[in-house]
């Protein structure tokens, strides 16, 4: 359901696990790309109107906190100049090794960035179709990748790059596959201009397909210290799996057949007895507490033109 959550923006200075077989060299990035870029549409092809960047997002504290700290890269170049330059390796060029070296670029430092493959992008990478007898195949991607309101580091690089508009965002709604009913969907719908968190509150409780009004009260007991508490509460369920936790709260086991097991898929493809309820709790509490936490937006073209290109330019 929620797709690949792109939570390694949660720390920008990070790099992603790295491979020493044949690397790659992007000093300073100057390097041509191997993907050659596509017309996102064509002449005649109309343009559906845009949903905007849902406007509550940048008023949060995670998003204003995410911008403070970016803007402090840029204050610190403007404040020390070349006095401070460091030539930093990165290794891996997906998008945490990407955004890192942008923003050592905006400090003022020289990132140096090894990549094994000739593409940039790593999960979020894409290949072009080669079968395509005149050279405009399809892009094929590494999986469905979907961009929420409640990354704050990702939408405060997109504002950076000058590249929201490449987001379309979708109407905010969580829609789950019936497991009992195959071929059937069923909606969380979500009201516009409602508060967080009432504007969940109404979603969950507007549907009456997916669980059954008793499921519903069986969650509270393990919730309400989430929403009672916050982050203390969510950190201390670190050492109980999903199903531990779910079983001390006494949840029945529908719940993880309908919710959980997504959530933990989605999460990091993990199984819920596997899996830690601080990484459940943790994406829940963002979308219960931020009102367009939840919405999704999807990129308008490929990862790596759209996304990653655009940071290589920059640095």
């Amino acid at each position: 359901l929620l797709g690949n959550l792109f939570l390694v923006l949660s720390t920008t200075i990070s790099s992603l696990a790295f491979s020493l077989t044949s690397p790659t060299l992007l000093h300073g990035f100057h390097l041509s790309s191997t993907a050659a870029s596509t017309a996102l549409f064509s002449s005649t092809t109309p343009k559906r109107p845009r949903r905007p960047t849902p406007s509550r997002i940048r008023d949060t504290q995670n998003f204003q906190e995410a911008y403070s700290l970016s803007q402090k890269f840029l204050v610190d170049f403007e404040s020390n100049g070349d006095a401070t330059r460091k030539r930093v390796a990165i290794f891996g060029g997906g998008l945490s090794g990407l955004a890192c070296a942008k923003y050592l670029s905006d400090a003022g430092h020289i990132p140096i960035l090894f990549e094994a493959r000739p593409i940039l992008g790593g999960k979020v990478s894409a290949w072009k179709d080669p079968s395509s007898s005149d050279g405009d195949g399809d892009y094929i991607e590494t999986g469905l990748h979907i961009f929420f309101g409640a990354y704050p580091n990702l939408h405060n690089l997109f504002d950076e790059l000058q590249i929201s508009d490449r987001l379309q965002w979708a109407p905010h709604k969580m829609t789950f596959a019936m497991q009992e009913l195959p071929g059937k969907f069923t909606e969380f719908n979500f009201p516009e201009g409602v508060p967080a968190p009432l504007n969940m509150a109404a979603a969950i409780l507007g549907n009456t397909e997916m669980l059954t009004w008793g499921e519903k009260i069986s969650m509270v007991p393990g919730l309400l210290p989430m929403l009672l508490e916050g982050q203390s509460f969510i950190d201390a369920q670190d050492e109980l799996s999903v199903l531990q936790f779910m079983r001390k709260y006494g949840m029945p086991e529908r719940i993880n057949e309908e919710i959980f097991i997504a959530m933990g898929k989605a999460l990091d493809f993990i199984d819920p007895d596997k899996l830690s309820m601080t990484v459940v709790l943790t994406a829940m509490n963002r979308f219960i507490n931020e009102a367009d936490g939840s919405q999704t937006a999807f990129l308008d073209g490929n990862p790596p033109e759209r996304l990653c290109k655009p940071i290589k330019e920059r640095v």
